[in-house]
């Protein structure tokens, strides 16, 4: 037995020191070193530099915006659109009592709820909570409630709300800066994190990749210039800008559909990486399976079919936007696949050290994610109190590792080949019907 362990370790440290700046280390762990470590970590590290030396430059142009929005204070209007969401919305108004920036009107549209959302609504309307209250009949989908409430918006801004959605108390003065730091910029995405974080195991794994994907991983796509999504649950629009690209076209992803939307129109895209928004997700692990899968069946049929004019030169083609959805494609959707062929592949050619390479490849990404969370920690706003996700961060390498990317594969393979997504019980059947036909 002892032979057996020295033999293992002995092997591992084969791995680790002998071939570690090798051949043998790289032709193992390629996928990691070729395609992970630049995109997700070395981008994310050398941005986030860049972030820290410009925080003086960032600061005065954030001063000056400051006293040109509250020197102009131009009214802004809360759109929160939803189903059954009654019980939520009052805690969303609450939150928008205690911002720092007050003027603005807050619109609430029913999607065709059948609980006690109308009364909920009426009575805050009446009470004078909340100032428009719009109820569908018949259930059009999240995209056809938030687009009547656009018709009825009378701010300069829209900001777009989840019904489920809390703000930091400075939260939409801070969506609002970038629209006074550049005039070019006309939409501006939020940042959303996880507020039932300790929940569940599930919940702590999705604080982390929110904390990760979202704040870091948007502020760096934002800074290079191909940020492509505004979250749903937090997104800020110039309102003639979102009038003039047509509003929200049919779901799932609309949020990244509209993002695409601002961008192929000219329109800069912004994210605020400290315009904090906190949001309930799914504690279970099937629901959280279903929702992702949702998503990435929206990465091929919004980027893949119906944004496929902006992959070459075209009237809507610019570097920047052919990059931006590239970007997209090749990390979230392609390399899946590579992902897959390589695991083949180090499965079939290492059986003999298969145990040792798992072990190293722990190591590895374990040693990457402490890096990453570091990474995170100078970036968060609330630095103290995320700090104990990083007790995480070795099941968080499995979560992201595997289990997402096998959620991903899954939506993919079924969007690619059977167009699932207009059969989703998310969007209703009649409108995910007029989408099918529009994308033939």
């Amino acid at each position: 037995m002892l032979y057996y362990t020295f033999e293992f370790i002995d092997g591992i440290m084969d791995i680790l020191s002998v071939n570690i700046f090798g051949k043998g280390m790289l032709a193992t762990f390629w996928f990691l070193f070729f395609i992970e470590f630049p995109r997700y970590y070395l981008t994310d590290f050398l941005v986030a530099i860049y972030h820290g030396a410009t925080f003086n430059g960032r600061r005065k142009k954030r001063e000056a915006a400051r006293y040109r929005l509250f020197l102009e204070k131009p009214l802004v209007t809360i759109l929160a659109p939803g189903k059954n969401e009654g019980k939520q919305i009052y805690k969303l108004v609450k939150s928008l009592s205690e911002q720092t920036y007050q003027n603005f009107e807050i619109i609430i549209v029913d999607d065709g709820s059948d609980d006690t959302t109308p009364q909920i609504c009426r009575d805050l309307l009446k009470r004078g909570y909340i100032h428009k209250f719009f109820r569908m009949v018949e259930r059009g989908g999240k995209a056809s409630a938030a687009n009547a409430g656009m018709h009825h918006a009378s701010g300069k801004y829209i900001v777009h709300l989840d019904c489920d959605s809390s703000l930091d108390r400075d939260a939409i003065e801070k969506v609002l800066l970038p629209f006074y730091i550049d005039p070019k910029v006309k939409a501006v995405g939020g940042c959303v994190k996880v507020r039932n974080a300790d929940a569940t195991l599930c919940t702590s794994m999705q604080a982390l990749e929110y904390k990760r994907s979202i704040q870091v991983g948007r502020m760096v796509t934002s800074r290079l210039g191909i940020y492509h999504i505004i979250s749903g649950a937090f997104g800020a629009f110039d309102a003639e800008a979102l009038r003039e690209v047509g509003g929200w076209d049919i779901g799932p992803g609309l949020d990244g559909d509209i993002t695409q939307k601002f961008r192929k129109s000219g329109h800069r895209v912004w994210f605020a990486e400290d315009a904090i928004c906190m949001t309930n997700v799914p504690e279970k692990w099937s629901a959280l399976f279903k929702q992702r899968k949702r998503w990435s069946k929206s990465l091929v049929r919004f980027r893949i079919r119906k944004h496929r004019d902006i992959l070459w030169s075209n009237k809507n083609f610019s570097f920047s936007n052919m990059i931006s959805n590239m970007d997209n494609i090749l990390f979230d959707c392609v390399f899946n696949y590579v992902w897959l062929f390589y695991m083949f592949q180090l499965v079939l050619s290492n059986t003999d050290r298969l145990v040792e390479i798992v072990i190293v490849g722990i190591i590895i990404r374990s040693a990457f994610s402490i890096c990453a969370f570091i990474v995170m920690q100078c970036i968060s706003e609330r630095p103290r109190e995320e700090a104990h996700l990083g007790a995480f961060l070795l099941l968080y390498t499995f979560y992201m590792g595997y289990f997402m990317r096998f959620v991903r594969l899954i939506g993919h393979t079924e969007e690619f080949f059977f167009r699932t997504s207009y059969k989703d019980a998310w969007n209703p059947k009649k409108t995910s019907d007029i989408a099918r036909m529009e994308n033939m």
